[in-house]
C-alpha cells in the first residue's frame, strides 16, 4: 500500500492550515498612555506653597538678664537651632563687650553683613561668636541705614580685623576705630562694593579692566 504520510517539507493541502512558524505574529497592544497630571482648572491659581519655618522666641539664662536691663534694645529668637538676638545700633559695643568679658564668648567666627534693598534700614551686620567653655555659639545681629558706621570690635576680639575689613570691601559699611580699615580683596581702586544687591559687576568688571590692564573683560 502506499504510504500516505506526509514528510515535514510536503507542502500543507491547499486551503489548510498553515504551520505556526509561517503564521504572521498578532499584533502587540500599544503600552497605556502615561498618565498626564491634570491642568488647573482656568481662572484658579495653583495652591501656595506651604510656609516655612519662622524665628520663635529665645529663653535663657542670659536672655533673661539682657531683657531685664536692656528691655526692648534686644530681642532674643531662635531659628532652626540658631540662636540669636537682635540688639539696637546704640547698644552694640556695649552688648558684645559684655558677650565676651562676662559670658565667655571668647572667640568671634565672623562678622558679616546681607542687604535688603527694600527696607528702611537695608543692611543686617552679623557677629557670629562662640564660647569655648560654654561650648555655646550665638548670633548678634543690628541693622543700620546706608553710610551709617558701627564701632570696631577689634579691641574686644583681634580677629575681628580682616572680618571687618571684608564686610567694608563687600558692602561699603565702615568700622569706627578700626586700625586699618582699607579692601581686602579687591584693588584699592574697584568701584562699589560687590556683595550689595544692586551692584552691576559686569559693568565694573569690563571699566575696571579696560582702565587698568587696557584690554577687554572675557566676562
Amino acid at each position: 500500500m502506499p504510504d500516505e504520510t506526509k514528510s515535514p517539507s510536503s507542502p500543507p493541502p491547499e486551503g489548510g492550515p498553515k504551520p505556526a512558524a509561517e503564521q504572521p505574529a498578532a499584533p502587540k497592544a500599544a503600552p497605556p498612555a502615561a498618565a498626564k497630571p491634570a491642568a488647573p482648572a482656568a481662572g484658579h491659581p495653583a495652591p501656595p506653597k506651604p510656609a516655612g519655618p519662622v524665628p520663635t522666641p529665645w529663653d535663657s539664662a542670659l536672655v533673661a538678664k539682657f531683657k531685664r536691663e536692656y528691655g526692648s534694645g534686644v530681642e532674643p529668637l531662635t531659628h532652626l537651632g540658631q540662636n540669636y538676638i537682635i540688639v539696637d545700633r546704640s547698644l552694640i559695643p556695649e552688648i558684645l563687650q559684655r558677650l565676651r568679658n562676662e559670658e565667655q564668648f571668647d572667640y568671634c567666627v565672623d562678622v558679616t553683613a546681607v542687604h535688603y534693598p527694600k527696607r528702611e534700614k537695608p543692611f543686617d551686620v552679623v557677629w557670629i561668636l562662640y564660647s569655648f567653655p560654654r561650648n555655646e555659639r550665638i548670633r548678634v545681629k543690628t541693622q543700620i541705614a546706608d553710610g551709617e558706621s558701627l564701632p570696631s570690635s577689634v579691641s574686644i576680639w583681634a580677629t575681628a580685623n580682616w572680618l571687618e575689613r571684608e564686610v567694608f570691601d563687600m558692602f561699603g559699611i565702615r568700622f569706627d576705630g578700626h586700625p586699618d580699615l582699607k579692601r581686602i580683596l579687591l584693588p584699592d581702586g574697584w568701584k562699589g562694593h560687590p556683595l550689595r544687591k544692586d551692584y552691576g559687576i559686569i559693568q565694573q568688571d569690563n571699566e575696571w579692566v579696560q582702565i587698568n590692564l587696557g584690554i577687554e573683560s572675557g566676562q
